[in-house]
């Protein structure tokens, strides 16, 4: 069985989305700390032919808590001014107006609890490319939390029935091969080839959010993209 694990991102680039679709079971790492400057709470759009940085706003945010610890505000006037970011930047875009509903609903959910917020966003963006992947969260498994960095990520492995642990790329310092196949386990890295798709006349602008992806391709073309990459 081969097994993910990744915090959950405020709609990722492609490549979160190619290492869940490349997985049988995908584990959203909740009960990790809070990555200040990190992705879990913004991303980027095209804007004015620039990468235009967007985020959730949050309450209390800290590295000194965890992901599910820590709450989304719900300001709606924050709500507003994004969606109607994405709305300029995209209404003229080919899929607009079968995407910015989907958006407009994960932007305007209830929810509070930051990490339950993204969970929300993941699921209704894999429900709309035809993810099927299983996904567990990280903080409903029974594991020893005492455990840090590769060791929690072997005993998640375990404790799933992993005999495969694929990892994003950026996590190629983080992680050993020889000692995953001590545990008897495979290891791989999920590099995404250069992926380029029109983006009305401009200037590709590359590595932005699944927002991007979505407005610009169809389902069929994403579907696609979700399979370039490659292992190592």
């Amino acid at each position: 069985m081969k097994l993910g694990i990744m915090q959950p991102y405020f709609f990722p680039y492609i490549g979160y989305w190619q290492l869940m679709n490349a997985v049988d079971k995908y584990v959203i790492y909740d009960d990790v700390n809070f990555i200040k400057g990190g992705w879990i709470n913004r991303n980027r759009i095209l804007m004015n032919s620039e990468a235009k940085v967007i985020n959730v706003q949050m309450n209390g945010a800290s590295p000194n808590k965890l992901i599910n610890e820590i709450e989304v505000s719900g300001n709606q006037v924050h709500n507003k001014k994004l969606l109607k970011s994405i709305e300029s930047c995209y209404k003229k875009a080919p899929y607009y107006s079968s995407i910015f509903p989907i958006i407009e609903n994960i932007i305007t959910q209830d929810e509070k609890n930051l990490a339950k917020y993204l969970e929300y966003a993941i699921k209704k963006v894999c429900e709309y490319l035809d993810i099927d992947t299983e996904i567990i969260i990280s903080s409903t498994i029974n594991k020893n939390n005492n455990l840090k960095g590769q060791d929690k990520v072997i005993e998640i492995c375990k404790v799933l029935g992993a005999d495969e642990y694929y990892n994003a790329i950026g996590g190629q310092y983080l992680y050993s091969y020889e000692d995953f196949s001590s545990e008897g386990l495979k290891l791989k890295f999920l590099e995404t080839e250069r992926i380029e798709y029109k983006q009305f006349n401009n200037e590709f602008v590359a590595n932005l959010s699944i927002i991007d992806v979505m407005m610009f391709n169809s389902k069929e073309e994403i579907k696609k993209i979700l399979n370039q990459y490659k292992l190592l």
